[in-house]
């Protein structure tokens, strides 16, 4: 803990400015990672989602396309995230209808030298993003939340994964 904490940041150098990181020198490994985010609408406004019955048509499979867009062109939208050749991005819905919450799940892939965690989080981003623009005509106080990274695997880091939060008593 004795490091500043600019040396522990990749993205900065010794002086404390802004660079890409250079990963030529990194081995190419299979790299996974998994983000996810939730969307809380009005009860009215989950059913219609999930039952199809938007006006602007199949709300959820617009949602995953723009998930998988949005993975696929993160280094154009984060300035130090290198371009990645992605192998596989894969979206999945969960439901809680008690809630009236959706969480998008989003996995991404590749074989590289630099992991895949900003492409998982940009497509949760994105997807959950989509589904707010989508039927934002009838309901705007949607609240999107809790992105996050759920797990990545690959690379020198190694794996990790997130803790599940105990469940309350």
């Amino acid at each position: 803990m004795g490091r500043k904490l600019s040396s522990q940041l990749t993205h900065f150098d010794q002086q404390g400015s802004a660079h890409m990181v250079d990963v030529g020198a990194k081995g190419e490994t299979h790299r996974i990672a998994v983000a996810s985010g939730r969307i809380a609408m009005r009860p009215a406004t989950y059913h219609m989602v999930i039952e199809g019955g938007a006006t602007k048509g199949d709300v959820l499979g617009v949602a995953r396309i723009a998930a998988i867009q949005a993975a696929k062109r993160t280094s154009e939208l984060v300035p130090l995230a290198h371009p990645i050749a992605i192998t596989r991005v894969a979206v999945e819905f969960k439901f809680d209808a008690l809630r009236c919450e959706i969480r998008l799940y989003a996995t991404v892939e590749c074989r590289g030298r630099t992991g895949v965690e900003m492409e998982a989080l940009s497509a949760a981003a994105v997807g959950l993003l989509t589904i707010y623009d989508m039927v934002k005509a009838v309901d705007r106080g949607m609240v999107i939340g809790d992105l996050q990274l759920e797990e990545k695997r690959g690379g020198k880091s190694g794996h990790y994964r997130r803790r599940m939060a105990k469940p309350a008593p």
